[in-house]
């Protein structure tokens, strides 16, 4: 992976880093990345995701390990308010590929398509020529719905380089694109960008829940009652742990005053035997410390 950094705030929802960004920055640091033809893996969070971390240690590194970790569900984005980053803005996979298509349009920003099926990717590339001129699209593939050989695999690789891609989109769903785009760091020179279900939202091929649902996060809800019999078991094995371990996560950090996703993090306060600690202060003529006084953490 490439070594260089950029600086990074990040706070831990249930065990998975989430970087602390907003639309612009966010943007920025993608397309420069891209433009260098740097080898990065961009995760956007939502439940489905760190939930899936907390029980899968493999999945959870991945995560971690990757270059930019956004907030793309609601639930996550409101715990990182409630965390100390009052004015976080949920930053999703759908409406990332959106806003990058339109700001790199007027620059001949260079995209590729991975995943999905034919379809979809027909009609993302049909859509991105009409509605964002001067963007390319220089390549798409439907892979197979199996793990592809290791010649097939080889053969994506080369021709993804072979496009110039500056940044490649992955429809393959969580967790399958996090753990492909993990093992492709260091053999794809480009920015890949996991995006689960947005080439199918894209290409009209299937319905967004409409804005007022994904602001109250409930654009679960919309797709659950579209398609119960393949995301109820989903759903429950998910939603379920989140508030219980959310919840935990939210209680501890009123009773302690961590606020790790605060500018900069707030650190919990240790209790403090203040007589204890005044006495001990007096025998070695050193000031008292106040236990209210702010610990903040790099």
């Amino acid at each position: 992976m490439n070594n260089k950094s950029f600086s990074r705030h990040r706070a831990s929802v249930i065990g998975s880093h989430i970087d602390l960004l907003d639309w612009e920055g966010t943007i920025a640091r993608i397309a420069a990345w891209g433009r260098a033809g740097e080898s990065r893996y961009v995760v956007a969070s939502n439940v489905h995701s760190v939930v899936t971390a907390v029980f899968d240690q493999r999945f959870a590194r991945v995560v971690n390990a990757a270059d930019m970790v956004t907030c793309d569900g609601a639930p996550v984005t409101w715990m990182l308010r409630q965390l100390g980053a009052p004015a976080q803005r949920r930053i999703n996979g759908p409406d990332l590929m959106l806003r990058y298509f339109a700001a790199e349009a007027s620059t001949a920003g260079r995209v590729y398509l991975y995943g999905g099926t034919q379809a979809a990717l027909d009609g993302l590339a049909e859509r991105a020529k009409r509605d964002y001129p001067g963007l390319q699209i220089v390549g798409t593939h439907s892979p197979p719905f199996r793990p592809p050989t290791e010649d097939e695999d080889l053969l994506d690789v080369t021709r993804i380089n072979a496009s110039g891609a500056h940044v490649v989109f992955v429809g393959l769903g969580c967790p399958k694109q996090e753990l492909w785009m993990a093992a492709h760091v260091d053999r794809i020179n480009a920015v890949m960008i996991g995006v689960g279900a947005a080439f199918d939202y894209h290409a009209g091929l299937q319905p967004r829940a409409p804005e007022w649902m994904q602001h109250h996060g409930l654009e679960w809800a919309y797709r659950l009652l579209r398609d119960p019999r393949r995301l109820w078991r989903r759903y429950v094995f998910t939603n379920i742990p989140f508030l219980v371990m959310g919840g935990a996560q939210w209680i501890a950090s009123r009773i302690t005053g961590a606020r790790p996703a605060a500018r900069p993090p707030v650190a919990a306060q240790p209790e403090v035997d203040l007589t204890q600690q005044a006495a001990a202060a007096e025998f070695s003529e050193q000031p008292v410390r106040s236990a209210d006084a702010e610990v903040i953490g790099a």
